[in-house]
């Protein structure tokens, strides 16, 4: 009851001091709103146990490359035997090809992302359905009917939930077509290993089913995954497979080149989910951190100096007989009071900032695209109000009932002075510094992320990017031959060149920055010697049409572009087109051209296409012209060894059409797809976008970096001004009687102005100082444990710490001018 009289009578000073009370409301609501929003992403993000059952098993398995940059290699199905048959701490393996595929069938004719498996991959993954049935062993093998499941988000957002998509027919193309039946919806989970919206059984890929797939040891596309057995562990379950895949590539060292580095890397499937978005996630949980510890020193500033002005209050109390328990109880509900009302608002403030969050989060784990706001965000807001009331509490001195002269002291000032002792000013300046420490820390960060922003905007591409508008028009084989598949994509250019303020238009397999990389194959050329058990040379390998370089912009440095001469499979000699880099590899201080280039990469015996077809691909190339390097899979661009080929050659993958033109390029969205559509009503035409766009798109996670750090250092800065702004007002307010006597003596106003002034820098120096050396060591730790954490550059930091002094000053000249215009009577007469 004592402690309800205690609230009671807080809330009645509260009231008397409204200015104050809000001021500390909207401070603290300001830091414990972000905390709340974040660590609640962050616990739904990196925490929350997956809906899978018995996640805690479930384990990824990668194989990786990394002597020939393959983060992800894949598994081919001989490995995956072989994993079967030897490894025993595994009950079950679950496997996963990726694929695009185009369909049709459900509404619009479109490109989706798909994935083959096995008939026991969602039991290994421990997923049930929401509508009908999952794929399962039955529908194994090359006789089964073709079976599609779709998932949750894409039977919600294009599908709009309709439940008699079931047992609806779909036709599938990839590496071959296939129809196939929708059996059922998976229930919300998290798709891995990429954002999928059907998963298919093997039969609808018939490249799946061939012998070369198969048996094939090194054709690897499947991402495997594994639960752990009864009683074992995941370190357990590591040591075997590593024994396992050692055995393996003894058994098979032609598999496993010794330059390529070949490893396999075992993982919680949790922790591969949230492996890309852990580091950002944690160090913006970092800088809410450090924005919750600038709030809370702002706001101790002002306790402090209400507690100053209310030490004859206090003084009373203790000559009445208070003890400092009292008292202490006294100042905790009026904490608790102030943080819980600056919780509620936080909270509420926190539920939009959540949704914000959880899209930004999303351009690193597609674990945040399906998060929801729960009860955590409530608890989180109450933890943090009852820390920081609990250090408001704590901070203020409080007057010992023991020492008469102390009570005499505070009774004397109810004449409305202000005297601040030793201890509370040095409070007050420790409490300033570490508000602009934390400040320089936040800023500093946002301005490296915002420096790397910029050069990445001003980067040249060598690509004319505002000019040239992609649209993805996949191949469809369905029915054709692959010379009806090239000529619809001739006839689609030539009508689509006829639009006007169109000046080129060309085909091409790959979007830059979008459609990633289908990896490199080996090569040679003239002169190059194969060294034994070395890798050849490796290569971008891209088909185009004859106008694709000047649709995008990009010089052909020597020799000549492809014509319709080339675009014959009757020419006896393949021709092909190689970049700039790759011409100076080969063929140093010569001219490249009339050379020959070839591919032997041991993978391409399993591309598709009749023996002579194959025996076509891997035959000497001659090289009909030298291009400037196009990196299309980095921002920043690299040199790129890259070998173009006529697109009638072979099967055709992708299916993209680029166009240049003069005039506005969303404009030709609509008649390009009136074109092609009239052509076949049933061709996907999608994905339209600028070059310009598409790379705005992917840096779209660096620009919300930037943005999201911004704000935290903005908010930061503006609560450390406004702290140091008022430590130094009421250091003015304090000494105005030392002020008046120093005038009175003769000294100049512009003295005083320049000595608080002096006192504002001091304080942001020091805050500098200390931050600086607390980022320092943060950097270092941080980066043990994170390897995207690096340390910033030396310009982010000195504009981080010149931006800070300049406003520390600014800052202090309304405080200075005060005690600059102090009336010499006035204050003489204050005491």
């Amino acid at each position: 009851m004592s402690f309800i009289r205690d609230l009671r009578g807080a809330a009645h000073s509260l009231i008397r001091t409204p200015g104050l009370a809000v001021a500390v409301i909207l401070t603290l609501a300001l830091g414990i709103g972000a905390n709340a929003a974040i660590f609640t992403l962050v616990r739904g993000v990196l925490l929350k146990p997956l809906v899978n059952r018995d996640e805690d098993r479930l384990i990824y398995i990668r194989q990786s490359a990394p002597g020939i940059g393959e983060e992800n290699a894949a598994f081919s199905v001989p490995e995956l035997q072989d994993m079967r048959a030897s490894v025993k701490t595994l009950s079950a393996f679950g496997d996963f090809s990726a694929i695009n595929f185009t369909m049709i069938g459900l509404g619009e004719p479109r490109s989706i992302r798909g994935g083959v498996v096995g008939g026991t991959f969602f039991d290994v993954m421990g997923l049930h359905p929401v509508l009908g049935r999952l794929i399962e062993p039955e529908d194994d093998g090359p006789k089964a009917a073709g079976v599609v499941v779709l998932t949750y988000r894409f039977w919600t957002t294009a599908l709009h939930k309709d439940p008699s998509v079931l047992g609806k027919t779909v036709r599938l193309g990839s590496l071959g077509d296939r129809s196939a039946t929708v059996i059922g919806v998976l229930e919300p989970c998290v798709p891995y290993p990429q954002d999928t919206e059907i998963i298919a059984n093997v039969v609808t890929s018939p490249h799946h089913l061939s012998a070369t797939m198969v048996t094939g040891r090194i054709h690897r596309m499947t991402e495997l995954f594994g639960r752990l057995s009864p009683g074992v562990n995941l370190d357990q379950a590591r040591a075997e497979l590593r024994s396992a895949y050692s055995a393996m590539k003894k058994d098979h060292p032609e598999a496993y080149a010794q330059e390529a580095d070949f490893q396999i890397g075992v993982k919680l499937l949790r922790d591969e989910i949230t492996s890309g978005a852990r580091t950002v996630l944690l160090v913006l949980l970092a800088a809410a951190a450090l924005v919750f510890i600038i709030a809370c020193s702002n706001v101790a500033n002002l306790i402090l100096a209400r507690t100053v002005r209310r030490e004859g209050e206090l003084a009373v109390r203790v000559a009445l007989g208070a003890s400092r328990g009292a008292l202490r109880r006294m100042l905790l509900a009026e904490s608790l009071l102030l943080c819980g009302a600056g919780a509620a608002i936080g909270v509420l403030s926190a539920q939009p900032m959540v949704a914000v969050l959880a899209r930004y989060a999303s351009r690193f784990s597609i674990r945040a695209l399906d998060f929801r706001v729960d009860s955590s965000l409530l608890w989180v807001g109450a933890a943090l109000a009852i820390v920081a009331a609990v250090i408001l509490a704590f901070v203020p001195r409080l007057p010992s009932s023991g020492a008469s002269s102390g009570t005499q002291s505070g009774l004397g000032q109810s004449s409305g002075s202000v005297r601040i002792t030793g201890s509370t000013s040095r409070r007050q300046r420790i409490f300033a510094v570490t508000q602009i420490a934390a400040s320089f820390v936040l800023l500093a960060g946002a301005s490296t992320l915002i420096t790397t922003l910029i050069a990445l905007q001003k980067t040249q591409t060598g690509l004319d990017t505002q000019h040239v508008l992609a649209i993805d028009v996949p191949a469809m084989s369905y029915g054709k031959t692959p010379q009806q598949v090239v000529d619809f994509y001739k006839e689609t250019i030539r009508r689509i060149d006829a639009l006007p303020g169109v000046s080129e238009t060309a085909f091409g397999d790959v979007v830059p920055w979008r459609d990633g990389s289908f990896g490199t194959l080996q090569f040679s050329g003239d002169g190059h010697v194969h060294a034994a058990g070395v890798e050849d040379p490796r290569a971008q390998s891209r088909s185009i049409s004859p106008g694709f370089f000047a649709a995008l912009g990009v010089p052909i440095i020597a020799g000549r572009d492809f014509n319709a001469l080339d675009d014959n499979n009757d020419n006896k000699e393949p021709v092909v087109i190689v970049s700039q880099s790759l011409a100076q590899r080969m063929f140093p201080n010569q001219d490249a051209v009339n050379r020959h280039v070839y591919w032997t990469d041991p993978v391409l015996q399993f591309a598709s296409g009749t023996d002579l077809e194959k025996a076509r691909l891997m035959a000497p190339h001659r090289i009909i012209g030298v291009t400037a390097d196009v990196d299309d899979l980095h921002v920043v661009p690299e040199p790129m060894v890259t070998i173009y080929s006529p697109f009638n050659e072979g099967t055709l993958f992708g299916g993209r059409l680029f166009i240049h033109t003069g005039t506005n390029p969303y404009a030709l969205v609509p008649p390009v797809t009136r074109i092609v559509r009239d052509m076949s009503a049933d061709q996907p035409v999608e994905h339209a976008a600028t070059l310009e766009d598409i790379r705005a798109e992917v840096l779209t996670p660096d620009r919300l970096n930037s943005l999201v750090f911004g704000v935290f250092a903005a908010v930061a800065l503006a609560i450390a001004v406004v702290g140091v702004a008022g430590v130094l007002a009421f250091s003015v307010s304090a000494r105005t009687r030392e002020f008046g006597i120093r005038l009175a003596l003769g000294s100049e106003p512009q003295r005083l102005l320049k000595g608080v002034i002096a006192e504002g820098t001091v304080i942001a120096a020091a805050g500098v100082i200390a931050g600086a050396a607390f980022g320092f060591v943060l950097a270092r730790l941080a980066g043990r444990y994170f390897l995207d954490v690096k340390m910033p550059a030396a310009l982010p930091v000195f504009v981080s710490a010149f931006l800070l002094m300049a406003v520390a000053v600014i800052a202090s000249v309304l405080p200075a001018a005060r005690a600059a215009r102090v009336d010499v009577m006035e204050a003489l007469r204050s005491e």
